[in-house]
């Protein structure tokens, strides 16, 4: 019976020493560093100002328009009263070329131009369609002004008129002269000229 403890205890004895050098092989768990917890960061928005009573809030500058009805009819009016118009003739308007010191919006000019001309009983105008006809055949750009004496005699006689209207915008922009010119076909002669400034 002590020999059957004897051998008990010292399995025991073995069973406890093999753990325990069990034990002591393993590396420990690796612990997980712990990150901070950063707050979170409030934004917080720009106060909201509201202009006091009697305070003017400054409007943007205002930018100058044209008004090219107003500053061509003038013009035309006296274009039409000129000494040796022949009645009917037919009248090639060219676009208003722009000669000032900036940017002009010479399309709505001579847009205007052509109006102030539409209702008028002693020219018959070339159609725009006519215009650009002609110019696709003769090889000009639709942009290009006819600041050619001969390349407006050549459009104005390939469309059969009679007198070519030039117009110049011309001086400083922020206040520009408008010129006219009222030029025969047959023989170039300029038979009317008038100038006058452009309405704001």
């Amino acid at each position: 019976m002590f020999r059957r403890l004897k051998l008990s205890g010292v399995m025991l004895l073995a069973f406890v020493l093999a753990g325990c050098i069990n034990n002591q092989q393993q590396p420990p768990a690796p612990v997980e560093p712990v990150q901070p917890s950063t707050p979170p960061v409030i934004v917080q928005p720009p106060p909201i100002t509201n202009p006091q009573p009697g305070e003017t809030v400054p409007q943007p500058p205002k930018l100058k328009t044209i008004n090219w009805d107003a500053s061509v009819q003038p013009l035309v009016a006296q274009m039409l009263q000129a000494q040796g118009v022949t009645p009917g003739s037919v009248l090639l308007v060219d676009r208003i070329k722009n000669s000032t010191n900036g940017n002009l919006q010479t399309a709505k000019a001579t847009a205007a131009l052509q109006n102030a001309l539409a209702s008028n009983n002693t020219f018959t105008l070339v159609t725009p369609q006519q215009l650009t006809q002609a110019r696709q055949t003769l090889g000009l750009s639709p942009e290009d002004s006819l600041n050619s004496r001969s390349k407006a005699i050549g459009l104005a006689r390939y469309v059969g008129a009679q007198y070519v209207l030039y117009s110049n915008a011309q001086g400083d922009v922020k206040a520009p002269e408008l010129q006219m010119q009222l030029m025969l076909v047959q023989t170039g002669e300029i038979i009317w000229s008038g100038n006058g400034s452009v309405q704001h």
